[in-house]
């Protein structure tokens, strides 16, 4: 068994928190995926987990077995049964693969140990692979020898942080897929940090929201994108149309119509959070505003701008009497070319927060935009 648990972890370098109020369950022999913007404390996550650095609260649990207790239990990283894999690899350039590899074995089984083989074999790298050297090997290769070598020893924790960064797209689907058939194979734990969305949702079985080191929500990622905690989450993992307006019994009214809500309970003003995928797009030869047969208006207006990218286009709308443009997606072989009218659907339900208030004293507020596009930080 080695499931991880973290709880209440609060870690700081003498100039505020990092970590604050840490709380993390990973299953055994699952895969949890931490999401993160830089500075978030992802890393620091890692560090304290791994042991190098000790935390000022909280405590570390790895297989039932407290590895760090503030003010009490530190086990040194070497005795903590972790694997560690760095941003980097951070293989050694003077030694061989197969030698890089046994480097993580204890001392004496370094040489007669099959172990190597066994490992490089599990991540999708070969016999021929063992006598060549770092520098003959692309990124994703030389990612994968990192892998094999923190589980050259088998333990019941892996860590990883960022493993792909620098990798090109198709390099990196590749890789992802090798380091989860070689987790699978292994029945490893494992935590994965990243500040790549598309990364963390395919790969996690839960993934988890680091800001301003609070872990903000966990949850399986369709969960997450679909229902996220607050709209900063939704901004962060994924792209988020933001539109006013104001629910009732479980409907929003909003620019885009009447739209059935996921979180029911809201009322009141609201904002109306809608992934541009929901957003179905039709060319439109008149304007004016239409109704759906179920009596429910549609967003009219104009596409304005059209960004190509290959299987879709994504187009950027000015709706009628709204005064943000809001972005939505279409086939990019039959897309909309700017300058053409169009009308807009809304697909499912949306989630609606609650529009925040001006804190006592601050005055009116100033007048926010009737949509907000929200653009993921890659893509």
């Amino acid at each position: 068994m080695a499931e991880l648990r973290c709880e209440q972890i609060s870690a700081s370098y003498g100039h505020g928190d990092v970590l604050s109020g840490v709380d993390l369950v990973v299953p055994d022999g699952t895969l949890t995926a931490i999401l993160g913007a830089s500075g978030s404390g992802k890393t620091t996550l890692l560090r304290v987990i791994m042991g190098f650095i000790a935390q000022q609260h909280g405590t570390v649990t790895v297989g039932g077995i407290v590895v760090a207790r503030a003010g009490g239990t530190h086990l040194a990283p070497e005795k903590r049964s972790v694997g560690y894999v760095a941003q980097e690899g951070a293989l050694y350039p003077h030694l061989s693969v197969a030698e890089n590899v046994s480097f993580g074995l204890p001392r004496r089984e370094r040489k007669t140990s099959t172990r190597a083989s066994e490992v490089l074999e599990l991540v999708g790298l070969g016999a021929r692979y063992r006598s060549r050297r770092p520098h003959e090997l692309s990124g994703g290769e030389q990612r994968r020898v990192a892998l094999a070598r923190a589980l050259a020893p088998c333990p019941p924790l892996v860590l990883l942080d960022e493993p792909f960064a620098g990798l090109d797209a198709g390099l990196r689907a590749e890789t992802r897929e090798a380091v989860l058939r070689a987790l699978a194979a292994q029945g490893a734990t494992a935590v994965l940090v990243t500040h790549d969305q598309g990364e963390a949702l395919s790969m996690g079985r839960e993934v988890g929201v680091l800001m301003a080191g609070r872990l903000v929500q966990t949850a399986a990622p369709d969960v997450l994108y679909r229902t996220p905690s607050n709209l900063d989450v939704a901004r962060f993992v994924g792209e988020a149309v933001v539109l006013a307006g104001r629910a009732r019994g479980g409907v929003v009214s909003c620019p885009l119509g009447e739209l059935p809500v996921i979180n029911r309970g809201v009322h009141g003003a609201v904002e109306a959070m809608i992934r541009p995928e929901q957003i179905q797009v039709r060319r439109r030869a008149d304007e004016g505003v239409s109704y759906s047969g179920a009596g429910h208006p549609r967003g009219i207006g104009r596409v304005t701008a059209r960004t190509f990218y290959g299987p879709e286009s994504v187009i950027q709308v000015q709706l009628d009497g709204v005064r943000a443009s809001i972005s939505a997606r279409a086939l990019g072989q039959d897309s909309p070319a700017p300058g053409e009218c169009v009308e807009l659907t809304v697909l499912g339900a949306v989630m609606a927060y609650p529009t925040q208030a001006s804190p006592p004293g601050a005055g009116a507020p100033s007048p926010a935009p009737d949509a907000i596009l929200s653009a993921p930080a890659s893509r």
